[in-house]
């Protein structure tokens, strides 16, 4: 298993997390199983979104004696009512949920309190000029959490709350097809099938705007819906027209910038060996750029994917790494002390490029990388 920072909180995570939703199968048994899955194989950080409380009382006795093992991101605002789910910004549910959850969870502390499902700008405004925000503050200076999180799906929300400095971990939702699609307070419309009939290019500007703005303050990406709620598995249901691969949608989570650990979903044991697989995956296993150039209706002609296509470069000079980090410098307008310090210890930059155009014949998505190290070495100055 391989291990990343989670933003600036100094936590490492698996690359590869565990969603919850098949923790209440088979009759709650899935949370045992799936967290001995998780110790075996190296997992150490998992969502726990439902306000269920049989799930929380089985994750909790799961725990016993290996809580130390495992990074918990679990949701505040998230309450069980009626017998049900539900949202809520009511301070007192809020509140009542969460020490409940603590409780259950055999616990007296949670890594990653989450904010728990915030879309709308309206929303938003309520959760930070509220009592919401300010109860997450006072969970966090008593211990009970450690760092605050927000789990959205509209990257202009995600972005006011990033930039707010008060979240520390964003939970969103990162695919090859939502990725395409302008904000929105519907979470809908991330997979309504009208969304997708028109030609689509290139990545919503907001969203890349969002995932660079993540990794210039040291805001860690937590990714839910990598498979699209498995659409994206299954040609028939995805929105592109063609099924992708667990392993692709991974590698192109986790090739955003950002990004620490995407979140599997799975109700079955072989489906989270399905994720975990990708830890031994070839390159070729990993590799979206074939699949995305051949999507139907949608195109990213012109834009870097980070997929490293264009390599072997005969400088030996990293073009994605380095395409990041231009992609990073123009959209602050200026270059971020630690974008600065990532290239510099780059073993070769982009002033060392000879012009010779081989990496451009083999992009999928004919980008103008001769252009972009022109603009790096101007930019970074080597």
């Amino acid at each position: 298993m391989q291990y990343r920072e989670l933003g600036s909180t100094g936590i490492k995570v698996s690359e590869i997390g565990m969603g919850c939703e098949g923790f209440a199968e088979d009759n709650y048994r899935n949370a045992r199983r799936f967290l001995d899955m998780a110790e075996e194989t190296g997992i150490n950080y998992f969502d726990l979104y439902t306000s269920d409380p049989e799930v929380r009382r089985n994750v909790g006795e799961a725990l016993e004696g290996r809580r130390e093992k495992f990074i918990i991101q679990s949701h505040i605002c998230s309450v069980w009512k009626d017998g049900q789910y539900k949202r809520s910004r009511d301070i007192g549910e809020v509140r009542e949920a969460f020490e409940d959850s603590l409780s259950l969870l055999k616990t007296d502390y949670i890594d990653v309190g989450m904010i728990h499902y915030v879309d709308s700008m309206e929303d938003w405004k309520t959760v930070s000029d509220g009592s919401v925000l300010q109860y997450a503050k006072e969970l966090k200076e008593s211990g009970k959490i450690r760092h605050i999180g927000l789990s959205s799906h509209n990257p202009k929300v995600a972005l006011a709350a990033v930039e707010s400095g008060y979240i520390e971990v964003l939970m969103f939702s990162v695919n090859p097809c939502y990725d395409l699609q302008p904000a929105s307070e519907d979470v809908e419309d991330l997979w309504r099938d009208e969304n997708y009939a028109a030609p689509l290019v290139n990545m919503d500007s907001e969203r890349q705007k969002l995932y660079e703005t993540c990794q210039r303050l040291g805001v860690g990406i937590t990714v839910m819906k990598a498979f699209g709620g498995g659409d994206l598995l299954d040609a028939s249901m995805s929105p592109a027209g063609k099924a992708l691969t667990a392993n692709q949608c991974i590698h192109y989570a986790l090739t955003r910038p950002a990004v620490a650990t995407v979140l599997a979903g799975a109700r079955t044991a072989e489906e989270l060996e399905r994720s975990l697989s990708y830890e031994e995956a070839s390159e070729e296993e990993k590799d979206y750029a074939s699949a995305f150039a051949a999507f139907p209706n949608i195109s990213w002609r012109g834009h870097c994917m980070y997929c490293s296509h264009c390599a072997p470069c005969p400088k030996k000079i990293d073009v994605a790494s380095v395409t990041k980090f231009l992609n990073l410098a123009k959209a602050q307008g200026e270059i971020p002390e630690t974008v600065r310090e990532h290239y510099e210890v780059l073993e070769h930059h982009a002033g060392e490029c000879i012009q010779c155009g081989a990496c451009e014949t083999r992009c999928p998505f004919e980008v103008s990388i001769m252009e972009n190290m022109k603009a790096a070495a101007e930019i970074f100055g080597k």
